[in-house]
């Protein structure tokens, strides 16, 4: 219960909403076009984002390019770049690799909190990158440096630094082995900003993706690929995703998945071998539960024989694929590889399976047939109803609706029939 609680003089007074002005919360473009599209423009002067992923996936690598982007692009804003896990000399190591040099780019060595702030009051940065906030301890903290704690304590004062001088700020977290992020959960209610980098360390594709975003959308998904002089962006990664074949290959069918709001194609694979023990099912880039349902269904509603067969499917390009919305793109793969028949190479498919057979309608629908249609694609097989002209849009792609299993791989069939019955005649 309160008591005795006293008014005392507001910092500002209150104001009409209209009269607040806005022009403090808006985005400053990091240079970098795929963090800016998941920032939602840029980084907000005195805003605090948390980039979080897996050690050695790049998130040193890619801030170091946004610190040298920003010092480049603002003349009358510093960049300065904190490292507690590395040296001073071996960041500027990898600026000289990656060709990030800058004279407004300063860089430090801190693990001591007290140090990173003066660090502030002498350099006066307009983005400060710290990596990582784990690494740093303070005296005014009674944790272990790391520790729950401490964590909390150190990014509560850097949150309201950054926000008293309106400085850009950019700290990297750890993860833990579920893949969140390492510390408290009030960590990521202290920041503005919540990104994730992900990336297969056996793959050079790495996406950023907003998981919380106070001054923009939080579905928005960044595409780079990891390079050995850096990393860059990638405006347009869906041919990353694909091979195309110069002759139809059985197994192989192409889909469209939606990371955020961004519609990539991706190529799915599957292999069918007879097999004389237990029968193995195998996946890469692809969620093993939602395959065994895909197989039980083609088995049981589409009268595939799989039960005794060795089952292998696998995503092109290293992109792992989670939605449903792949569901008849993997069945069609695999039912190619059983039988032996060919999916055609212009034909993509898009549909979530259900235990019935059905195909399911999809999100965004239009937007993924556009896709396609803006990389060659001719033909696409969809959920009833997911047909653009029935809106009043042209994605200039031939729509096939098919109702349920069975009737997608007829209709690939005889596709696939239409394109060899030329070359028979």
């Amino acid at each position: 219960m309160l008591r005795d609680v006293s008014a005392i003089a507001p910092a500002a007074p209150a104001q009409p909403i209209g009269a607040v002005s806005a022009t403090e919360a808006m985005h400053r473009p990091t240079g970098v076009p795929e963090l800016d599209r998941v920032l939602g423009g840029g980084l907000v002067p005195g805003g605090v984002a948390l980039l979080a992923g897996e050690p050695g996936v790049g998130k040193s690598t890619l801030l170091l390019d946004v610190a040298h982007q920003w010092a480049a692009r603002y003349p009358d804003s510093l960049a300065l770049v904190v490292s507690g896990e590395e040296s001073a000399s071996q960041v500027r190591l990898r600026a000289e690799r990656m060709g990030t040099l800058h004279d407004r780019l300063y860089l430090a060595a801190e693990t001591d909190l007290s140090a990173v702030l003066g660090h502030l009051d002498a350099v006066r940065p307009g983005l400060l990158v710290l990596d990582s906030v784990q690494t740093i301890s303070s005296s005014a903290a009674d944790s272990a440096p790391g520790g729950v704690t401490h964590v909390r304590a150190v990014t509560s004062a850097l949150v309201a630094v950054a926000k008293e001088r309106g400085i850009a700020t950019v700290l990297v977290g750890h993860v833990t082995k579920d893949g969140g992020i390492a510390g408290p959960r009030a960590l990521e209610h202290l920041v503005d900003v919540v990104l994730h980098f992900e990336g297969d360390r056996h793959s050079t594709l790495r996406m950023v993706r907003a998981v919380k975003n106070r001054f923009g959308a939080a579905d928005e998904v960044g595409c780079f690929e990891l390079h050995d002089a850096g990393i860059r962006g990638l405006a347009d990664p869906s041919g990353l995703f694909l091979n195309r074949h110069v002759e139809a290959v059985p197994g192989t069918c192409v889909t469209v998945t939606l990371e955020g709001r961004r519609p990539l194609l991706a190529e799915t694979q599957s292999l069918v071998a007879s097999t004389q023990g237990p029968p193995r099912r195998t996946v890469s880039g692809l969620d093993g539960a939602r395959l065994a349902m895909v197989l039980a269904v083609l088995e049981r509603r589409a009268k595939v024989r799989l039960h005794d067969r060795d089952v292998f499917a696998a995503t092109v390009g290293g992109v792992r694929i989670a939605e449903p919305a792949a569901d008849l793109a993997v069945a069609l793969a695999v039912a190619s590889a059983a039988r032996d028949v060919p999916i055609p190479p212009d034909l993509i498919a898009v549909g979530e399976v259900g235990l019935a057979g059905e195909v399911r309608p999809v999100s965004s629908a239009p937007r993924r047939l556009a896709e396609a249609a803006r990389l060659g694609f001719r033909r696409a097989l969809v959920p009833v109803g997911a047909d653009p002209a029935t809106h009043g849009q042209a994605p200039g792609i031939e729509v096939i609706e098919v109702p349920d299993l069975g009737s997608a791989l007829r209709a690939a069939v005889e596709v696939w029939a239409r394109q060899e019955a030329p070359l028979e005649r």
